[in-house]
């Protein structure tokens, strides 16, 4: 595929989390950007196989990633990476080891990817994106341990509504049977939710 240009919009994402200071700063987000490197993936195609070692640490520009598990012959969504936001298996990426996940596109995607070698040398050299970097795996965190409370905590019903106020891209761009298992409700009751609130 030809060299497309850098996006404008991974910059802002970059800032969003880096919270720039001054120009300079804004300088070193830019050299963050352009470290990174245009992969497009078709729909099905793997970012990730399961076993296998992840390679990359991703900003997704267009698409949707699933990232999934199998359990007892079937598959589990463990999370949907929509378009504007970065992704990894991150324990695989960071450490060599093998993937525990499969992440997959289930629509066309076009990702922006750096190697671990290149990802470290960012992290340890250049501020804006070590910035970037801590305040991300902040607020991921807070999410995780949200989501996992939820899961045990509110209804099916319930975390239906809760992602319908507060991520509502993901009920009008990620197929029904993804969500059900991303929420863990059985696609017949996801069906009737559905149905219930129109």
């Amino acid at each position: 595929m030809k060299a497309v240009a850098k996006p404008t919009n991974f910059l802002d994402y970059l800032t969003e989390f880096a919270n720039p200071v001054d120009d300079s700063f804004i300088d070193l987000l830019e050299k963050s950007r352009d470290s990174f490197t245009f992969l497009p993936l078709k729909k099905n195609d793997f970012l990730v196989r399961e076993g296998e070692v992840c390679q990359y640490f991703c900003y997704v520009e267009s698409g949707i990633l699933q990232h999934s598990i199998m359990v007892d012959d079937e598959e589990k969504t463990t999370y949907l990476a929509l378009r504007n936001s970065v992704t990894s298996s991150l324990n695989s990426f960071l450490f060599n080891k093998p993937s525990r996940k499969n992440i997959k596109a289930i629509s066309d995607c076009g990702l922006w990817i750096v190697d671990l070698k290149t990802f470290k040398n960012l992290i340890e050299n250049n501020e804006a994106f070590h910035q970037f970097y801590y305040n991300l795996i902040e607020k991921q965190l807070c999410l995780i341990d949200d989501y996992r409370i939820d899961l045990l905590t509110l209804s099916p019903e319930e975390r239906y509504h809760k992602l319908l106020a507060t991520e509502p891209k993901l009920l009008q761009e990620v197929p029904l049977h993804y969500l059900s298992s991303f929420l863990g409700i059985s696609s017949r009751h996801m069906s009737r939710i559905r149905k219930n609130i129109k």
